[in-house]
């Protein structure tokens, strides 16, 4: 079974320090142009990771993110209007 995962958003000064993050997670994406990682970690040591990420001096502002708070499983309950819409 796989681990439940918790996401963060890291803001950076610099991207080639950024680098070092992957000891604390995975590393999803890494924006060049603004300055951020995606970065997973297990839930279960999530906030050990965040208290440590916290005190890197190239380290801006952490951000959770919600991703897995958001619903993704649809139902059909909901009648479909786009027939309306056609020509």
């Amino acid at each position: 079974m796989l681990p439940e995962r918790t996401g963060y958003i890291i803001w950076v000064k610099d991207m080639k320090a950024a680098k070092n993050l992957e000891r604390f997670g995975t590393v999803h994406y890494m924006s060049r142009k603004l300055h951020y990682v995606v970065l997973y970690t297990n839930s279960d040591r999530a906030e050990e990771a965040l208290k440590q990420l916290s005190k890197l001096s190239y380290v801006r502002k952490v951000e959770r993110s919600f991703r897995n708070e958001i619903r993704t499983e649809y139902s059909k309950d909901i009648e479909d209007k786009t027939r309306y819409y056609s020509l």
